[in-house]
C-alpha cells in the first residue's frame, strides 16, 4: 500500500511539472515581447490652419468671443444657462479702489518697455534678463554669480 501511495505522489508530481512547463511556451521571462515603457515617441508636428483670414486683435477692441471667463467657468461648473451672481458692494468697492475699470489697453506693449519699473530680484535675475537672446545652446550658456 505504501508503494502505491509513493507511485501515486510521484505521478502527480510529474503531471504537475508537465502542466507547468506547458504554461511557459518555451520562452523565458526576460524574452517576452511587450510594450517598451522607456521608448520615446514623437508627437505629430503642428499644422498651420488653412484659414489665413484671421487677423490679430487691435488694442482696445472687444474680445471676439462673446462670453467672459467668469461666465464660461460658471457654465463649466454648473451647466448651461447659469447666471453669474451680481458682485457684492464690498467686492465692487474693492475693484473700484484697485482701478479695475481703468485698464490700459496697451499694457502688453508697456510690460516689455525698459522704462517700466520692476522689483529688484537680484544680480542673477538681472544678468539672466540681460543675456543676449541669440544664445541657443544650453551647454554654452553660463551665468556667473557674484560672491
Amino acid at each position: 500500500m505504501r508503494d502505491f501511495a509513493l507511485v501515486r505522489n510521484a505521478g502527480l508530481l510529474v503531471a504537475g511539472a508537465l502542466l507547468l512547463t506547458a504554461c511557459g511556451g518555451g520562452r523565458s521571462l526576460s524574452d517576452r515581447a511587450g510594450p517598451d515603457e522607456l521608448a520615446i515617441t514623437r508627437a505629430a508636428p503642428l499644422v498651420v490652419p488653412t484659414d489665413f483670414s484671421l487677423v490679430p486683435p487691435k488694442p482696445g477692441s472687444p474680445r471676439a468671443t462673446g462670453t467672459d471667463a467668469q461666465s464660461a467657468a460658471m457654465e463649466a461648473l454648473f451647466g448651461p444657462g447659469v447666471k453669474v451672481p451680481p458682485r457684492s458692494p464690498v467686492e465692487q468697492q474693492m475693484l473700484d479702489k484697485a482701478g479695475a475699470a481703468n485698464t490700459d489697453p496697451a499694457i502688453r506693449s508697456n510690460a516689455g518697455d525698459p522704462a517700466t519699473s520692476t522689483v529688484n530680484k537680484g544680480a542673477f535675475v538681472r544678468e539672466l534678463m540681460d543675456a543676449p537672446s541669440r544664445t541657443i545652446d544650453g551647454q554654452r550658456a553660463s551665468v556667473a554669480l557674484a560672491q
